[in-house]
């Protein structure tokens, strides 16, 4: 008997975060996509799609019903979400990037998963070589600015492994940076506040999930007017759906305003 069975690319993706959306869109497959997260923003085309989950959770009913060929999540922070779906048969993949190389990586993957190896791995390199040039000019930078990334703010949450690297890589210096190796939110917490006054960061770079941040808020905590970056208004908002995304958004939107956070306090503080 012939054997006539082909292997099946996916068709139907369903993604849970927006990260693996805007990758499977700049491959060429945005139309594979039939299920997204309430969060996405990028690209502005993906908004149109039927939207079947927040971060934490998910409507498994909308999902199966939108027949997905694979569903596509991120972390641990969607694992309940992840055992649902696996036990209703749907197969499910969920990445964990957690720095610049697992960003590059999940891209590489995800290229070979919907059979587009040679387009990620062009995209890849253009990724990469925009990362080296910025590199390369965080080198040349004169002053490193203290830098204090706060993820949230009750608890204190300090910046994740990727944003610490991006720091580091416009010519920063993460004041938390023993932190960010933590993959976990809650081994990020910083218990005590005045421990950020003691580090003294020239620039704080606040993206609080989702919500605005409030510099007046911070402004009040006790003891944190001597802090430089609040001495001299140092404090800058990077939106959450750009930083704090795993995907292309922090290579290129994220990486781009910290490079000019960095520059504009050279010009103000140390011009």
């Amino acid at each position: 008997m012939a054997f006539h069975i082909q292997p099946r690319l996916p068709q139907r993706i369903v993604c849970l975060t927006e990260e693996t959306t805007e990758t499977l869109y700049a491959l060429g497959v945005g139309d594979r996509v039939v299920g997204v997260s309430g969060f996405t923003v990028r690209p502005p085309e993906a908004r149109r799609k039927p939207k079947v989950s927040t971060f934490l959770e998910a409507n498994i009913e909308a999902i199966l019903e939108l027949r997905p060929d694979v569903v596509l999540a991120w972390s641990d922070l969607q694992a309940s979400i992840c055992a649902e779906l696996i036990r209703q048969g749907v197969e499910v993949i969920c990445f964990n990037q957690r720095s610049l190389e697992g960003i590059l990586s999940m891209i590489m993957r995800l290229g070979a998963l919907v059979g587009r190896a040679a387009e990620a791995r062009r995209y890849v390199r253009s990724l990469t070589l925009r990362l080296r040039r910025v590199a390369a000019r965080g080198s040349r930078r004169r002053y490193r600015p203290r830098v204090y990334f706060e993820e949230w703010y009750d608890p204190l949450i300090s910046g994740i492994r990727w944003v610490s690297e991006i720091i580091a890589l416009c010519g920063g210096e993460d004041v938390f940076e023993e932190l960010s190796h933590y993959p976990d939110a809650k081994r990020r917490i910083i218990a005590d506040p005045d421990e950020v006054v003691r580090r003294a960061p020239d620039i704080i770079v606040a993206s609080w999930c989702g919500k605005r941040f409030k510099p007046e808020r911070l402004r009040a905590r006790p003891g944190w007017d001597t802090i430089p970056a609040v001495a001299t208004n140092q404090l800058y908002e990077i939106p959450s759906s750009i930083i704090l995304q795993p995907g292309p958004a922090a290579l290129t939107d994220g990486v781009e305003r910290m490079l000019a956070i960095f520059d504009r306090w050279e010009q103000t503080c140390r011009g």
